[in-house]
């Protein structure tokens, strides 16, 4: 074995300096391993918690459908010829997956802030574009998981049928979606849970409680009815029930577009929000 010199060792230190500074690894698309890696990063964090992530929104769902459909059974009378409880079932699935959807990429990111764990993901050589995709879709998964199940427990309150499937998978998903991405700005825009709750208190939950869940929009009065035509939280659960019930309050066309369109801006808005580390490299 040939022993190296000092002067070769030196030699080596020098062409290695004439290098540069290590180059991040670059991926010519989409860096498929981190994206999925930080997709099961958030599916693995709610789900350890299932019992408050997934069963506790369930039962709150179970208690509304308590109150309002057993508690009143006979009380209330059909709405457009829809039985109350098969009329306010959609309305609170729709409503447990916008709320459950928002928390998961909400909480992940004040979380990693506020423990300075953001790193985690910031080290990693993933684009803005990446971390939006993953972010979302880990919030998304837990929407839809928490409204599958949610669907499955109020069906002995609620005889569901399935009237249009495109529907519930269309409006479903982009509300998952653009619920996740309402988490991601909230949590990036929070720097301590107390501002989290009152984006969830003061934004979130009057534009879900004011989007037609427990009534028809058309008989409220003004200037709330007209409030109510302008909140994209109506056409997600109108065109939502729509899919159980074959019926709805808006022109479904318009509402379907404008939830894709609303889940496109605020793709690209998270991810500008990412790609200018605001927030988390500042």
């Amino acid at each position: 074995m040939t022993e190296r010199t000092p002067s070769t060792l030196a030699d080596l230190a020098t062409a290695d300096a004439a290098k540069g500074p290590p180059v991040p690894r670059r991926y010519a698309g989409i860096n498929g391993i981190g994206v999925w890696t930080l997709y099961l990063r958030e599916v693995r964090r709610f789900w350890k918690v299932g019992a408050q992530t997934v069963a506790a929104p369930v039962v709150t769902t179970l208690l509304y459908m308590l109150v309002f459909v057993v508690a009143f059974e006979g009380g209330r009378p059909p709405l457009h010829g829809t039985p109350f409880a098969e009329f306010v079932a959609p309305g609170l699935i729709m409503m447990a997956m916008l709320n459950n959807a928002f928390a998961n990429s909400s909480s992940s990111l004040i979380q990693a802030k506020i423990m300075g764990t953001a790193t985690d993901f910031l080290t990693p050589p993933l684009s803005p574009l990446e971390l939006t995709i993953g972010f979302t879709l880990g919030a998304a998964t837990r929407g839809l998981v928490v409204g599958l199940v949610t669907a499955l427990c109020v069906l002995p309150f609620a005889q569901l049928e399935i009237q249009n499937l495109g529907l519930i998978l269309w409006f479903g998903l982009c509300a998952s979606l653009l619920m996740g991405m309402v988490g991601v700005l909230a949590g990036l825009w929070s720097e301590k849970f107390d501002q989290l709750s009152a984006v969830q208190n003061f934004v979130v939950m009057p534009l879900t409680f004011l989007s037609g869940a427990f009534y028809l929009v058309e008989r409220l009065p003004e200037p709330f009815a007209t409030f109510s035509r302008f909140n994209p939280f109506f056409y997600l659960i109108d065109g939502f029930r729509a899919g159980f019930i074959g019926q709805a309050e808006s022109n479904l066309l318009i509402g379907g577009a404008a939830a894709g369109a609303l889940t496109v801006v605020f793709a690209v808005i998270c991810w500008a929000v990412f790609r200018s580390g605001w927030r988390l490299k500042s």
